[in-house]
Formats: C-alpha cells, structure tokens, sequence
C-alpha cells in the first residue's frame, strides 16, 4: 500500500458529474491513470448506501493499491477499513477523530486559510485540503482562496497538503507555480470522457515541477503523437494546449482525435497520449 506522503494526486468521487457511467469504473479508470488516493464524497445516500459504496471502493482500491479516504463519516470509514478519513472545519474534531480511529486512520481537514491549516497541524492532522483556489460547483458559495493561500501553505506547512478547487491540467501550472507539488481534482477528472487520461495529464504536470525542484530539466522530448500526418513529439498535455502551441487558438479549426470529433468547448478536457492521432481542420473563407 502506498504511503502518504508518496501520494501526489488525490481523485474525489462526484457521481452527478458522470451520469450513465458506474461510479467504480469512473474512479478505476482514475486510479489506473494515476490517483493515488480516492476519497468517497457523497451527502444524498443514506447510511446503508454510502456504506456499501465505500466497502465496493476499498475493494477496488486494494486491488489496484490506491489509499482509500471516506469524507465526513468516522463510522463508515472504521466500517469499511478505509485508509483515512477526511474532515471539514465543521465536523468532528481532529483531536476527537485521533481519540476515535487512534492510529488506524489517516486524518486529513479541510482549510481555506492559513491559520486552520496552522491550527490542523498542530492538532496532528495527517494532510490538509487547501482550497478552493479557484471557483467550483463543488463548493458552491465559497470563495476562492486563490493561489496566494498555496504560496503561505507551501511556505509555512510541513505535513502534505493537497491544492484543491477547479484543478485541471489548465490551471495546473499556476497552483504547481505557487508551490503546490500534491493536487486533488474532482471534477476535471470524474466528468472527463477520458478520467484516466487527465489523471495522466495532471501527473505529468507534478513531474516536471518535480524535476525543476531536483535542479533538473522536463523531459525533453514529451509524448510522440501524430499531428495531421506528420510524426512529432510535444509536451503538451491536452488537446487545446496543442492548439495553442501550433498557433490555432483563434483560428476557426476543428479537430479530430484519434478519428473521432472534439467540440472546442471540450479541448481542455482532452488529454494527449502517446501514439494519438490528431488532425486539425482549418476553415478558411466560407467554411
């Protein structure tokens, strides 16, 4: 089993944001791609539902050797020999929660400014939640703690902390700027066609943070892809900063993936692989 402080990409379930689509294979396909931790976040389901959730997910996340984290429930999460449990500034306290779980769980809490985070060390959380750094419908009516709250975290917080809040491979790399090196994503991830592939994409993005940390360069070379015909090698990691880099962001272009149509309004959401096939069509005049 991983351990936590290895872990840098933390996927929260959202069921509404994948409809048609079973929440074990959406958070499989997340894990496969990267997470490394998976949090159950539900507050519909009645005890015995979210309890039968959470055992079918620690199923899953044994298997595939992810930490498994219940949001909110203490209970639920001793139950289904989850990992750990994870705590809003409203909700038991970390000192209560330590009394309850002892060493079985990981504790981790929520906060959106920097002294509850000082407060969630002290009083011997495992990790924190920073955020939300950008607006989210996940926590609808909050605001945004923006990137400045990751700086002061990342200056001032020794236990692992994970950036939070409307987390794509498109902001990734201002939180990264700001000092974040773990990112927790929900629905970027979960309402993706592709979850795994945005997991990778995030991923990617932790890396090459990683390696200026170490004094070291990116990858140079970045993944090998197929651009209408011609065999090339880019870095970048989804489909619209592909479109960017070839200067086609303001153009009236389609595109294609690996033969299948993208609407535009999606391209940030679509992760690019190695040995993908993407062509790119440019209008000109009348269409």
């Amino acid at each position: 089993m991983k351990r936590l402080v290895d872990c840098k990409l933390y996927v929260i379930t959202g069921e509404a944001y994948h409809p048609g689509r079973e929440q074990l294979e959406v958070m499989e396909a997340a894990i496969r791609g990267g997470a490394d931790i998976v949090q159950l976040r539900d507050k519909t389901s009645n005890r015995a539902a979210l309890l039968a959730k959470a055992k079918a997910l620690r199923a899953l996340t044994r298997r595939l050797g992810a930490l498994f984290v219940v949001n909110d429930d203490l209970e639920v999460a001793l139950e289904a020999e989850a990992d750990g449990v994870h705590l809003g500034q409203d909700d038991l306290a970390i000192g209560e929660a330590r009394r309850l779980a002892g060493s079985r769980l990981l504790i981790g809490i929520s906060t959106h400014n920097l002294a509850q985070a000082l407060e969630a060390e002290r009083a011997g959380a495992d990790y924190i939640g920073v955020g939300p750094v950008y607006p989210t419908p996940t926590k609808p009516g909050r605001p945004p703690v923006t990137t400045s709250y990751v700086a002061e975290a990342a200056a001032r917080i020794r236990i692992p902390f994970f950036a939070i809040g409307g987390i794509s491979p498109e902001t990734a790399d201002d939180v990264l700027a700001a000092g974040a090196r773990r990112l927790c994503a929900v629905s970027a991830v979960v309402g993706s066609a592709d979850p795994a592939g945005v997991c990778r994409a995030l991923k990617r993005h932790i890396a090459e943070w990683e390696a200026r940390d170490a004094g070291g360069e990116p990858e140079a070379e970045g993944v090998r892809v197929t651009v209408n015909g011609r065999d090339v090698a880019v870095r970048s990691v989804t489909l619209r900063a592909l479109a960017e880099s070839l200067g086609l962001d303001s153009m009236r272009v389609m595109a294609e993936r690996n033969g299948e149509a993208v609407p535009r309004a999606d391209w940030a959401q679509v992760a690019i692989r190695d040995g993908d096939r993407i062509e790119f069509v440019h209008f000109v005049g009348g269409g």
